[in-house]
C-alpha cells in the first residue's frame, strides 16, 4: 500500500476493514432486523433504558423517533413496536449511556481525530458539555455556558453586517426550537437560514408549490390503503423508510399494484417479512413490486414522459377513457401546452434515454390506464439531479390528467428524509421566507424583518469561501458531511472566524472548524427535558402534514445539557441583550409561550397547545387534500418540461451516491449492508460486470473516482470494486465518502439543491494499493 499525507481523512483511507460479499436479499426485515435492532439497542444502551426508549417510541404521548420523517398510523400504532430497524438503531445511537468528557478531548487532539473514519468518530459517545477550540488551539476546552454565550455574541455583534452570519438547521430540530431560532436570525437582522432541505427536498417544494400550489404532499397514511397503484420512485423505503413497507403490504392486501423505478432493485421495494404477523416471524414475505422498472441514472425524466406519451395515444384512440376531462376542465390550467409537449418525443427515443425497453414501459401504461387512484412516491433518487423540478412536474403530470389528486387513495407523497424537516420550514427555517409570514411578525412582535433573500446551503458554501460569511452556526446535523464538494467546503468552513455547532455527538464537522470553535450539547429527542420544575415537550410535522408532541422519557447522560430551545433563547439573550422585542425569558421558561407565538404567526395551528395535546396531534391544512390551489391562478398547473439527454464523454460514468443499510444520513451506525450482500466496508464502488471488463478492472481492485469540472479536479481515493445488478455506464458509492466528487456548482435547475445523484466520474488503479483486496465470499 502507498501512503499519501495531506488528504482530508475521510477521503486517505489506510486500511480496508475485512469486506465479505454475500448474496443480496430478496425480502426486507423479518425476524433478522429484530435480532439486529436489539443488538443496537442492547449493545449501547442498559437494558431497563432501552426497553424504556423502545416503548415509548412513536407512541402517542411518546417522543418521536429522531430518524426518518414516515407517518405515524392515526389509529392502529402497535403497542409493542411502532418503529422499524433504523429507528431502532437511532435510539441507540442517541440514548447510549457513554459520554465523552474533557478528559476525552484533553488526551485526543483535534488533528488525531479526524483521522478516524465517522464510524468510530460516532461511537464516540454523547458529548456532556460546552466545548471550546481557540484559535490555534489543537486540543477542545471545556468552557461555560455563560462563556459559550458571550464569545458567540461578541463574533455576531463585531460583524459589519448581519448577512456576514450562517445559521444552519438539520431537520431533527423541533417545530419551537426551529421557531425561535428563525425568529432570532429575523431580528439580528437576517435570513441567511440554509437548512438540509437545501439538501434533500428542495426540488420537490418547488416544484410543487408552482403547479399546486403547496409544497407538501397531498396524501394522508390511509390513503395507502385504498390505493388502486403506487408508483415508487427514485426510493429505497426497505433503508430509509421502513415502515413504509407496512403501508405497502396494507395496500397490496386491498389490492393495490405497485410500480417500482429505480437504478437498482432495491431489497425493500421487492418483499417484506412484516416482524409483527406471523407470517413475517415464519419468513413469509409479501411480495411488493408488480413490476420493476430499472432506469438508467436520471433516466426518470424520460420515463415518465414515455408513460404519459402512451396514455396519451391511448385516450386519442379510446377518447374519455383514459384521461379526466371533468377534473382537468374544472381544476387545470395548461393542459394544451402539456399535450403539445407530450407528442414532440418519439416513444423509441424515450425508452432509449431512460434506459428501459418499451414493452416494460407499455405494460406500466397500461397497468396505469383505467386506474384514477394512483400514488406517486418519490425521494432523493428524483430531487438530486439538474432536471428534478422537471421530472417532479412530469409526474405532476401524470396525476393531473388521471384527476389522481384531491381524493381518497391518491395524490402526491414525497417521502422526507429527516424526522423534522418539514416541520422546520412550516414554522420559518427558510432562506427565501414568505412575505405573509414576516408581515405577521412584524406585526406581533413590532420589528421590521429583512425582507431580502438569504443564503441556501450551496450559496452559504461559497459565501464563506469567498469571506463573505465570516461566522457559522449550525443547529443539528454534521454539515460538512451532508454537503456536497467536501474539500471546497472544508476550505469554506476554516475560513470562517467562528464555527458552532448544537450537538448530541462528535462528528466530522466539528473537526474541521473555523479559526475559533464551540461545540455546544443538547438533549436529545430521547432525554427528558426538566427545568423550573416542569417537563417540557415539543412537537414536529411527519411527512403526511401531522403534528404531535414528542416528550423524551429517559435521564440526560449529563447535567450539562440545555434544550435547542434554550440554547436559542440564550444566544438570542447574549446578543441582542436590550434592543431585542422578543420576551426570551418566557420562551425559555415554558414551550407552551412559543407554541402560542406560533399559532399567532403561522397558520394553520390554531389552538395550538390544546391540540398538540391530543392523542395522535391534528393535521395542518393542505388545499391540494380538497382541490382548491393556492397558484396564482387558483388552478392546479399543467408543466411544460423540455428533456435533455446528459451526455458523458468517452471513459465516463454516471455516480450517485446512495445509503448503506447501516447508516441514517450521515450518522453511520455500523460498517455492514447486509440487504446489497456487502459486509465490514463502506469504501466500495458498485458497478454493472459488463463495465468492469470493458474498462480493463477487476472484482476487488481498488480504484481512485475522479472528475474535473470547473477548472478543479476532485478525486476519492480507494474504492473496492463490486459487481451488481446496475445498468451499465452507472456506478453507485455511499454518502458521504464520495460527495467530495459533487461539484458545488451542479444543481438542479431552479432549486438550486445539490445533484448529488447524478455525478459524472472516471476511475483509475488507485493511487494508494497497487494489489486488488482479497474479500470473503460468503
Amino acid at each position: 500500500m502507498k501512503k499519501e499525507m495531506g488528504q482530508p481523512a475521510a477521503e486517505n483511507p489506510e486500511k480496508f476493514a475485512g469486506l465479505k460479499l454475500g448474496e443480496p436479499y430478496k425480502v426486507a426485515a423479518g425476524i433478522k432486523a429484530v435480532v439486529v435492532s436489539g443488538e443496537h439497542v442492547f449493545g449501547q444502551v442498559p437494558f431497563a433504558r432501552g426497553m424504556k426508549a423502545l416503548f415509548t417510541l412513536n407512541q402517542k404521548l411518546g417522543y418521536d423517533c429522531p430518524s426518518c420523517a414516515w407517518p405515524d398510523p392515526d389509529d392502529d400504532r402497535s403497542p409493542i413496536a411502532e418503529y422499524c430497524e433504523n429507528g431502532a438503531k437511532a435510539v441507540a445511537d442517541e440514548a447510549m449511556s457513554k459520554s465523552i468528557k474533557p478528559a476525552f478531548f484533553a488526551e485526543n487532539a483535534v488533528a488525531d481525530i479526524a483521522k478516524w473514519d465517522d464510524y468510530h468518530i460516532n461511537k464516540s459517545g454523547r458529548i456532556a458539555q460546552p466545548m471550546y477550540l481557540p484559535e490555534g488551539g489543537t486540543h477542545y476546552e471545556p468552557i461555560t455556558w455563560e462563556s459559550a454565550f458571550a464569545k458567540l455574541a461578541l463574533h455576531l455583534n463585531k460583524l459589519e453586517s448581519p448577512n456576514e452570519a450562517v445559521f444552519y438547521t438539520s431537520g431533527r430540530t423541533s417545530n419551537e426550537a426551529a421557531y425561535v431560532y428563525q425568529l432570532f436570525t429575523k431580528e439580528y437582522g437576517t435570513n441567511n437560514l440554509p437548512d438540509c432541505s437545501n439538501m434533500c427536498h428542495e426540488s420537490t417544494s418547488f416544484a410543487l408549490a408552482q403547479t399546486l400550489g403547496i409544497g407538501k404532499g397531498s396524501v394522508k397514511l390511509h390513503d395507502f390503503y385504498e390505493a388502486e397503484v403506487i408508483v415508487i420512485l427514485g426510493q429505497n423505503p426497505g433503508t430509509n423508510h421502513p415502515r413504509m413497507l407496512t403501508a405497502l403490504q396494507k395496500g397490496k392486501a386491498n389490492g393495490a399494484k405497485i410500480i417500482s423505478v429505480n437504478p437498482l432493485h432495491e431489497t425493500g421495494l421487492l418483499g417484506f417479512n412484516n416482524p409483527q404477523k406471523v407470517k413475517g416471524v415464519l419468513g413469509v414475505g409479501s411480495k411488493l413490486t408488480d413490476i420493476f422498472l430499472q432506469v438508467k441514472i436520471n433516466g426518470d425524466l424520460a420515463l415518465v414522459k414515455a408513460i404519459n406519451r402512451l396514455l396519451l395515444e391511448e385516450e386519442e384512440a379510446h377518447p374519455g377513457t383514459v384521461f379526466d376531462h371533468d377534473f382537468i376542465r374544472d381544476h387545470t390550467a395548461g393542459y394544451l401546452d402539456f399535450i403539445s409537449e407530450a407528442k414532440k418525443y418519439e416513444l423509441d427515443f424515450l425508452s432509449e434515454a431512460c434506459g428501459v425497453p418499451l414493452d416494460e414501459i407499455k405494460e406500466a401504461a397500461n397497468l396505469l390506464k383505467h386506474k384514477s387512484k394512483i400514488i406517486v412516491c418519490w425521494a432523493m433518487g428524483i430531487t438530486q439531479h439538474k432536471n428534478a423540478v422537471d421530472t417532479i412536474n412530469e409526474l405532476v403530470n401524470l396525476l393531473l390528467i388521471k384527476g389522481s389528486i384531491g381524493k381518497p387513495g391518491a395524490g402526491t407523497c414525497p417521502v422526507r428524509g429527516h424526522s423534522n424537516v418539514q416541520g422546520d420550514r412550516t414554522v420559518g427555517i427558510f432562506d427565501k421566507p414568505h412575505e405573509a409570514l414576516l408581515d405577521q411578525i412584524k406585526k406581533v412582535y413590532g420589528f421590521e424583518p429583512p425582507r431580502e433573500h438569504g443564503y441556501d446551503v450551496v450559496k452559504s458554501i461559497q459565501a464563506m469561501h469567498e469571506g463573505k460569511a465570516k461566522v457559522f452556526f449550525a443547529m443539528g446535523g454534521n454539515f460538512l458531511s451532508a454537503t456536497p464538494d467536501t474539500t471546497f467546503t472544508a476550505e469554506a468552513l476554516r475560513k470562517c472566524n467562528l464555527t458552532v455547532h448544537v450537538s448530541t455527538k462528535l462528528n466530522r464537522s466539528h473537526l474541521v472548524h473555523g479559526k475559533e470553535a464551540l461545540i455546544l450539547p443538547c438533549l436529545g429527542r430521547t432525554d427528558l427535558d426538566i427545568h423550573d420544575g416542569i417537563t417540557q415537550f415539543v412537537s414536529c410535522e411527519n411527512s403526511t402534514g401531522v403534528v404531535q408532541m414528542s416528550k423524551g422519557v429517559l435521564k440526560p447522560v449529563s447535567d450539562d445539557l440545555l434544550s435547542e430551545p434554550v440554547i436559542v433563547c440564550r444566544m438570542a439573550k447574549a446578543t441582542l441583550g436590550s434592543r431585542s422585542k422578543i420576551n426570551w425569558d418566557k420562551f425559555e421558561k415554558n414551550y407552551d409561550y412559543i407554541r402560542d407565538d406560533i399559532e399567532k404567526v403561522v397558520n394553520g395551528f390554531e389552538d395550538y397547545n390544546k391540540r398538540v395535546r391530543q392523542k395522535g396531534g391534528f393535521y395542518l391544512p393542505n388545499g391540494t387534500r380538497i382541490r382548491e390551489w393556492d397558484t396564482k391562478n387558483s388552478k392546479a398547473n399543467f408543466a411544460v418540461s423540455e428533456l435533455v439527454v446528459q451526455k458523458l464523454e468517452e471513459g465516463e460514468l454516471m455516480m450517485m451516491t446512495i445509503r448503506s443499510h447501516d447508516q441514517f444520513n450521515t450518522t453511520i451506525y455500523g460498517l455492514d449492508d447486509r440487504y446489497r450482500g456487502v459486509y465490514n466496508e463502506r469504501r466500495v464502488i458498485f458497478m454493472n460486470p459488463a463495465d468492469i471488463l470493458r474498462y480493463g478492472f477487476e472484482i476487488g481492485e481498488v480504484i481512485d473516482l475522479y472528475n474535473h469540472h470547473d477548472g478543479r479536479e476532485r478525486v476519492a481515493r480507494g474504492f473496492i470494486i463490486v459487481a451488481y445488478d446496475i445498468p451499465q455506464r452507472c456506478v453507485a458509492t455511499y454518502y458521504p465518502e464520495t460527495n467530495v466528487l459533487v461539484p458545488l456548482s451542479c444543481v438542479a435547475d431552479k432549486s438550486n439543491q445539490p445533484s448529488s445523484k447524478s455525478v459524472a466520474v472516471k476511475l483509475r488503479k488507485s493511487s494508494l494499493f497497487e494489489e486488488p483486496i482479497a474479500f470473503k465470499v460468503l
